[in-house]
């Protein structure tokens, strides 16, 4: 794998739209050298690649779903009765898109 140079970094931060300066520049460099190295020695593990991934931390995992259990319900009225702006059996949201 070819290493991460400056003008790489700058590209990726120009594409993501945060522009660096040269310190951060070589701060990202200096992180991604720690991480190659980090890399490279676990393709340094024996047979690693006869590891099965795993797809959850815990080989136990079981999922036990519970019954339904139907429980009191509270009328529309005295839920909407809460809300500032009502109309209907809506509730009344400022417009946030567009």
């Amino acid at each position: 794998m070819s290493k991460f140079t400056s003008e790489m970094v700058d590209e990726y931060a120009n594409k993501l739209l945060i522009g660096l300066s040269k310190e951060e520049n070589q701060m990202v460099l200096s992180e991604f050298d720690i991480i190659d190295k980090q890399c490279d020695l676990v393709t340094k593990i024996p047979n690693i690649r006869d590891v099965e991934p795993m797809t959850h931390c815990l080989d136990d995992f079981v999922v036990e779903l519970r019954e339904d259990i139907i429980e009191e319900e509270i009328p529309i009225d005295e839920l909407l009765k809460n809300s500032d702006r009502v109309s209907g059996r809506e509730i009344e949201l400022p417009k946030v898109v567009g």
